[in-house]
């Protein structure tokens, strides 16, 4: 296959999909969710195979979580499919009326980008989720997932496919490239594939960014904190903490690292509370020698390091320091975070709203885990990634993400001519 004739094909597609009806793609998603519960079993098998291939090979525990597609895993694909349906249709929205002159009318409507060529990581959910949301957008998508997932993305995507088609997509509306090389063919793709949105690691992203002329979307990667304030309740804290941390090990909204105010109490009471939960939970502590000179239980596997060794770790281990105050948390974590998102823990509304003012990241939280930092549980059906950029997109990227808008302008004969020669005046009135 030659990526660049495929994805040409798909250009002169992408208006019929974004033509389509609200009717049609969500008849479409339903035909999906129909499709995938029908050959549950095919999918499962084919998974099995991607799961065997991972353990001959040696994969790393976060991505073999990641690769799993079982029960559960189809049952949350279809909650989100089922949920994109009774979504507002995002084609179509006036967002702008405005009459120019006596017969001269502008508009802006929102439309889907077009050809979205997305590269993401061994999930087969994600394949799922992508191609549900550009459906709903309207947009055309270009698929390229995890070799890791081969067996499970082939089927996926064969019944995806033939979902649409049988709901009266046009042909050549979706794409799915499966060899590493095609990558950089897509990447060559520029005047045909719109948007870019990679979903990987941070030297992933960057190769991406740096190798394409393609508008890039997306995040490198997910170095998320939560900063335990002098204020806060601590039993709250260590729950979240422990959520945050366990919940979904190897995801990017995971906390990586802890923030702890230095104060007497929290010394002397948070912190063996901590390190206890974190002992139970089987986690690993890399604190600075400040904060494991307080260590005292022998259950917890622990080191001093650094701060400059903090990092995203996908797995149970996590970083703690001590700051001083608010501030000096704010700063670490706008200086050393990915702008992803980051969390207090207070009862104090004051120091609550600076937080979550002065902290630049595209999800900031108090009193609750930072694992909410997903498209499903913002009520959005799913998500096609998160940006951590402030272009065009931020956070959990849904289907508002997912579209663009295009002026339209109405007259009855005006050239500029006359406006440029003061014939005519504009005499602009928002309608």
């Amino acid at each position: 296959m030659v990526v660049r004739d495929e994805v040409r094909k798909m250009k002169l597609v992408a208006p019929l999909v974004a033509a389509l009806s609200n009717e049609a793609r969500c008849a479409a998603l339903a035909k999906i969710a129909e499709k995938l519960v029908e050959r549950q079993d095919e999918i499962f098998a084919e998974n099995k195979k991607d799961l065997a291939a991972a353990a001959e090979n040696g994969v790393a525990d976060a991505i073999v979580k990641r690769l799993k597609f079982d029960e559960g895993k189809l049952r949350d694909v279809v909650a989100g499919i089922n949920q994109l349906i009774t979504l507002e249709d995002p084609i179509g929205k006036v967002t702008l009326d405005r009459e120019m002159d006596d017969g001269l009318r502008l508009t802006r409507i929102t439309c889907p980008i077009g050809v979205i060529g997305v590269i993401f990581e061994a999930r087969p959910d994600a394949l799922v989720q992508i191609s549900s949301l550009c459906i709903r957008s309207g947009n055309c998508p270009v698929l390229k997932g995890g070799k890791e997932t081969t067996f499970s993305n082939r089927i996926l995507f064969g019944i995806i496919y033939d979902a649409v088609l049988e709901a009266g997509f046009p042909e050549g509306c979706m794409l799915q490239v499966e060899q590493h090389n095609e990558i950089d063919e897509l990447l060559k793709c520029d005047g045909l594939v719109d948007l870019l949105i990679p979903r990987g690691s941070n030297a992933f992203v960057r190769y991406i960014m740096d190798n394409t002329h393609i508008p890039v979307m997306g995040h490198a990667d997910g170095i998320c904190h939560i900063y335990v304030d002098e204020y806060a309740d601590f039993d709250k804290a260590i729950k979240i903490i422990i959520d945050a941390k366990t919940q979904y090990t190897a995801a990017c909204n995971a906390v990586e690292t802890l923030l702890l105010h230095r104060d007497d109490k929290i010394k002397n009471e948070f912190v063996p509370k901590l390190v206890a939960a974190l002992a139970e939970s089987g986690i690993k502590l890399r604190g600075t020698k400040e904060v494991t000179d307080l260590v005292t239980d022998t259950n917890l596997e622990y080191e001093s390091v650094d701060e400059s060794e903090f990092k995203e770790y996908l797995a149970l281990i996590v970083s703690a320091k001590f700051v001083d105050n608010v501030d000096e948390a704010i700063d670490h974590i706008n200086l050393h975070g990915s702008h992803h998102t980051d969390a207090i823990i207070t009862e104090d509304a004051e120091t609550a709203e600076k937080f979550m003012q002065l902290v630049d990241s595209a999800g900031v939280y108090q009193n609750c885990s930072t694992r909410f930092a997903d498209g499903f549980r913002y009520g959005f059906g799913a998500e096609v990634g998160i940006s951590t950029s402030k272009i065009h997109a931020r956070g959990p990227v849904g289907l508002e993400g997912l579209v663009t808008y295009k002026y339209k302008i109405v007259g009855h004969g005006q050239i500029v001519g006359d406006y440029a020669t003061g014939k005519s005046q504009f005499h602009f009135k928002d309608l």
